[in-house]
């Protein structure tokens, strides 16, 4: 009868009337067997179920990360062949100038050549100028010198 003075119920006796500062305990009863293994089971399978999603979404992101690469790859291989055709391209057009080079050399001694006469054309022509300056002062030298005679003539 120790329980009862303890404030423990006895088997099959009326609980007694509970004070509220007085907490009583009741009997932990374990649960059945075969509710623990359902449990394990469940859990087992939730852990299965979460564990396959973890890694289902990190092989996805493999994937994800397997074609990027790929299409990456791709790309550089695009630009290789651009690369590689502008490099011929430029050969060509550096050929190209290299076989331009001595007309172009020759365009730019004419051209020189052009300026030199069109110097000698201006030089000449302020020449001429300055002789016809000098044929009509002469000339006019001249005029007066008939002048006279043109007004007997003119006077007739």
């Amino acid at each position: 009868m120790a329980t009862a003075a303890e404030g423990l119920p006895e088997a099959g006796a009326q609980p007694a009337k509970q004070d509220p500062a007085v907490e009583t305990a009741e009997e932990a009863k374990e649960p059945a067997e075969a509710d623990i293994n359902e449990l394990c089971k469940d859990m087992f399978n939730k852990m299965a179920t979460y564990l396959t999603g973890e890694l289902t979404a990190t092989s996805e992101d493999y994937k994800l990360l397997e074609n990027m690469n790929k299409l990456t790859s791709l790309k550089y291989l695009e630009m290789k062949d651009i690369a590689i055709n502008i490099s011929r391209n430029l050969k060509d057009l550096n050929q190209k100038y290299a076989a331009l080079q001595p007309y172009l050399e020759q365009i730019n001694l004419i051209e020189e050549q052009v300026a030199a006469l069109e110097q000698a054309a201006y030089k000449l022509d302020a020449y001429s100028k300055k002789l016809g300056l000098q044929e009509g002062h002469e000339g006019a030298m001249c005029q007066q010198r008939k002048l006279p005679e043109d007004k007997v003539v003119k006077a007739k």
